[in-house]
């Protein structure tokens, strides 16, 4: 396992995983699946200012973390934003907490204080997950948004990293 900075021409492979969990899942408030060329133009959006990883496999990409800012007033500039998706096929190998110590690792250097994971619920794993890690629960919307028929909850997970 490789876990590595994304580069452009990853934006398929990653596109591929997103688009499952766009078509198949509650998990992300998107709809309609994203081609790669948009994915591309996310990733560059993404790696002017913060990590983008992967992970590879045998030449595959197999997962994928990045953070963003979480929001806009300047006195958030030392919080940001955490997004994880690990392949449908490559769960519970241990792929997502190896791309979340190399994300963590790499806003350290970039002075980020308060890392925030936004999760659609239910995600019993996703929340496992997380709070394995440290992160803890500081809020939750009810019914916040529309996917797949129903109204969907959205909890926020926060960690203070050391």
């Amino acid at each position: 396992m490789n876990i590595r900075d994304v580069k452009l021409e990853d934006s398929s492979q990653i596109a591929e995983i997103y688009n499952h969990y766009i078509l198949n899942t509650h998990h992300t408030f998107e709809t309609k699946p994203v081609e790669a060329a948009e994915m591309e133009e996310r990733i560059k959006e993404v790696i002017s200012d913060f990590p983008f990883l992967v992970a590879e496999e045998d030449g595959k990409i197999v997962g994928y973390a990045y953070a963003i800012n979480f929001k806009l007033r300047q006195a958030y500039e030392n919080t940001s934003e955490v997004s994880i998706y690990v392949d449908s096929d490559s769960k519970q190998k241990g792929i997502g907490t190896l791309l979340y110590d190399g994300l963590f690792e790499e806003l350290e250097d970039l002075y980020v204080h308060a890392i925030v994971a936004g999760i659609a619920l239910p995600n019993d794993p996703s929340i496992k997950f997380h709070e394995k890690l440290g992160f803890e629960k500081v809020a939750h919307f009810r019914e916040i948004g529309y996917k797949l028929g129903r109204w969907i909850d959205v909890g926020y997970w926060e960690l203070l990293p050391k």
